[in-house]
């Protein structure tokens, strides 16, 4: 074996390092070249700054060249459907109905808004306000481009629903809170739906009104104007709430589709009363149409809402103030023509309200029909048989099954009244009260007084037997109704007025009772108790019925929903003419007997 092989050779690192001085001082040396090199560079570009800057800005131009070249390739690669590197942006995020019900109309209209919205594929919720917490959620809503929608129901003396109640409460007390600010829900934005009835004049409609309001004051954004649903079919200005319901909701789906496509034009700010004058004339095309009456009765009712004012109406204020200060000549031009434009404007409006007055003077000599086409459509379909302009029939259950040989109604075991013999009426469809437990459904008017034409109660009578006995020969044949009781029931013995309404608001019911009793036919009236006057004035009647729904003042005013503010002097009042009305068809009756 070469014993080279096995031996190593350290010669050549043990001369390096003998010599390492040298090559430490190599090291150095380059380096301090190096250095010297970059601080003539530095000196150099810096003496000729005009070069560095263009030969900068030349890298700029060509480093955006690029950049819009890459940007126009980009762009139609993604107008041909090929790239798509930005997203799309987002205008609405979602919707969130809020509803405040207490009969369940406010939660139905949502359910039905939700289906809406769903089909134009945005995301929705639906929020009871009774289990929602503004403190914690409401500024929330500024920053998630979300829509909200409230549909709030105004319930007994203009107070919110038991489900809206704290909701309504800490929304009035935030928009008087300096803490709050005018800004506090700025970014949000909003439309409101209220339910009510115009019967309430004074307060109808007035939690819609508050919360419009409210949400306005802390400097939400109002998307459309709001809209008013009026359970009273006679002036409501779509026939029934539903119908009002219905054009506010066709109004917001379309705003909505606007916004998800990025329009931004909205409400101008410029409103007064919750009413955009980006839509006066729209809105004053609208109401010309409805009815003289009713826009006046509006106008009175409708409170005023003390909105922040806009820019313009800061300039009139400040011209005003001007005028009780001293004037500038120079300023004198600007002033006369300020006045000149006031005068005519004054001018205007009084010649559109003595229009308003004539018309209404007119109008009023003109009753109008209690009976409208909405009303007449939706008492049809309940089965009511319609007379004139404000009365009905109807054929009662116990008729009909008196009719097939069973059982009648109480009257029948309490007194021997045949109820296949007896014919359920009305001479008025308008009522008082708005019961809770009203198995109409709130459809007939309500008023509380005789506002409308009046039928002759001959016409009534005469009308109502025969509708009666044309709805009882629909009984003919029909299996189980036996002959001899049909033949009966042609024959009216009895006539209960409890149809529906409050038969004792028509002004000749007296009369009506004189016929009804020439024609061998017994009464039997019912009463809610809030006409004491007209019960005082009542002439005999076979039986008079007097409604007690409650036997508190707060228990009446929760159940029977009473219109006259006097509600429980006039309940009080009515039992008490009641008591006398018996004592004295009792001393009568003696007196007959003797």
């Amino acid at each position: 074996m070469d014993p080279s092989l096995d031996t190593w050779d350290f010669s050549p690192l043990i001369s390096l390092w003998i010599n390492r001085f040298y090559v430490y001082l190599g090291f150095a040396f380059g380096f301090s070249l190096w250095i010297c090199f970059q601080i003539v560079i530095r000196r150099q570009l810096g003496k000729d700054s005009n070069l560095m800057d263009f030969v900068q800005s030349f890298i700029l131009k060509d480093k955006n060249s690029q950049e819009k070249s890459v940007s126009k390739a980009t762009q139609d690669l993604m107008t041909n459907g090929d790239l798509s590197l930005q997203e799309k942006e987002v205008f609405v995020s979602g919707v969130k109905i809020f509803y405040g019900s207490q009969t369940g109309t406010a939660k139905g209209f949502a359910t039905i808004l939700a289906e809406a919205v769903s089909s134009l594929g945005l995301p929705v919720a639906i929020i009871n306000l009774k289990e929602y917490d503004p403190d914690d959620h409401l500024v929330e809503e500024v920053t998630s481009k979300n829509v909200c929608a409230f549909l709030v129901a105004t319930y007994t003396d203009g107070r919110p629903t038991e489900s809206a109640e704290w909701f309504c409460k800490w929304l009035e007390e935030a928009s008087i809170d300096f803490r709050f600010g005018k800004t506090y829900l700025k970014g949000m934005r909003y439309a409101v739906f209220g339910l009510g009835n115009s019967a309430y004049a004074s307060h109808f409609n007035k939690v819609g009104k508050n919360v419009d309001k409210w949400l306005w004051m802390l400097g939400a954004h109002r998307l459309m104007t709001r809209g008013e649903g009026d359970c009273d079919v006679v002036k409501s200005k779509h026939g029934s709430i539903e119908g009002d319901f219905r054009a506010w909701k066709t109004k917001f789906i379309s705003r909505l589709q606007a916004l998800s496509k990025g329009e931004k034009k909205s409400c101008g700010g410029n409103c007064k009363k919750g009413r955009c004058k980006s839509n006066q004339h729209s809105s004053e095309e609208m109401e010309a149409e409805s009815h003289t009456q009713d826009r006046l009765h509006q106008r009175d009712t409708e409170e005023e809402e003390p909105l922040e004012s806009t820019s313009e109406e800061e300039s009139d204020t400040e011209d005003h103030q001007s005028l009780n200060s001293v004037i500038d000549v120079e300023d004198l031009g600007k002033i006369m023509n300020h006045v000149k434009k006031e005068k005519r404007e004054k001018e205007q409006q009084e010649e559109k309200t003595s229009l308003f007055r004539n018309t209404a003077k007119n109008e009023a000599s003109e009753r109008r029909a209690m009976i409208t086409p909405a009303l007449r459509e939706a008492l049809t379909k309940q089965g009511y048989q319609l007379i004139g302009s404000h009365s009905g029939v109807k054929l009662c259950r116990w008729t009909k099954s008196m009719l097939r040989g069973r059982g009648g109604c109480y009257k029948h075991t309490f007194y021997g009244i045949e109820s296949h013999r007896c014919m359920e009426t009305t001479p008025s469809l308008a009522c008082a009260n708005k019961c809770v437990f009203c198995w109409r459904h709130h459809t007939n008017p309500v008023g509380t007084e005789w506002r409308w034409k009046m039928d002759q109660p001959e016409m009534i009578l005469k009308e109502a037997i025969e509708n009666h006995q044309s709805m009882i020969k629909q009984f003919k044949g029909v299996p189980g109704v036996k002959e001899e009781r049909f033949e009966e029931g042609m024959t009216v013995k009895h006539c209960a007025l409890s149809l529906v309404g409050e038969p004792i608001m028509y002004p000749e019911i007296n009369r009506f009772l004189k016929l009804l009793h020439e024609y061998k036919i017994s009464s039997f009236l019912v009463t809610n108790a809030q006409f004491p006057a007209e019960i005082r004035n009542l002439k005999p009647v076979t039986q008079l019925y007097v409604s007690v729904d409650a036997s508190t003042k707060d228990s009446l005013k929760k159940i029977d929903r009473p219109l006259f503010k006097d509600f429980w002097q006039r309940f009080l009042d009515s039992l008490k003419a009641l008591a006398a009305k018996v004592i004295t068809l009792s001393v009568i009756w003696l007196q007959h007997l003797v």
